[in-house]
């Protein structure tokens, strides 16, 4: 699959980053991980590294997902956002996706639905 990816990760829980990106790292090589533990901090870390892809929650302290995303597509149109929350409401997701996210995943993760966002969102760069 993809090689050397920069994946900025937004989770107010370490221990979810660190599932996603452990799951992550099964269908890559080499990726870089930059973490944020909110909103604001994913923003700020997105405007700072331009990554490949990000993973962002949607309950988040500060600045919650949406915001996030609206925020990050105002900046980069052609950021490639995915939402993974188990606030999987109907009504969040159609904010988020209307906020510019291109995807969702549902918590708990599964090893599937990360493989087929990768493959979706990057598909094979190496």
């Amino acid at each position: 699959m993809s090689a050397n990816l920069t994946i900025l990760v937004g989770d107010d829980s370490i221990l979810a980053r660190k599932q996603l990106k452990d799951v992550i790292t099964k269908f890559t090589t080499d990726p870089t991980f930059i973490d944020a533990s909110n909103g604001q901090e994913a923003i700020d870390k997105y405007k700072e590294s331009h990554p490949d892809l990000v993973f962002l929650d949607i309950v988040m302290p500060i600045k919650d997902g949406i915001s996030a995303v609206g925020e990050i597509i105002g900046a980069d149109p052609t950021a490639k956002i995915v939402i993974v929350s188990s606030v999987g409401t109907q009504e969040q997701l159609k904010r988020a996706i209307e906020a510019g996210a291109k995807d969702f995943i549902q918590k708990p993760i599964r090893e599937d639905q990360v493989q087929n966002v990768l493959n979706s969102q990057i598909g094979d760069r190496s």
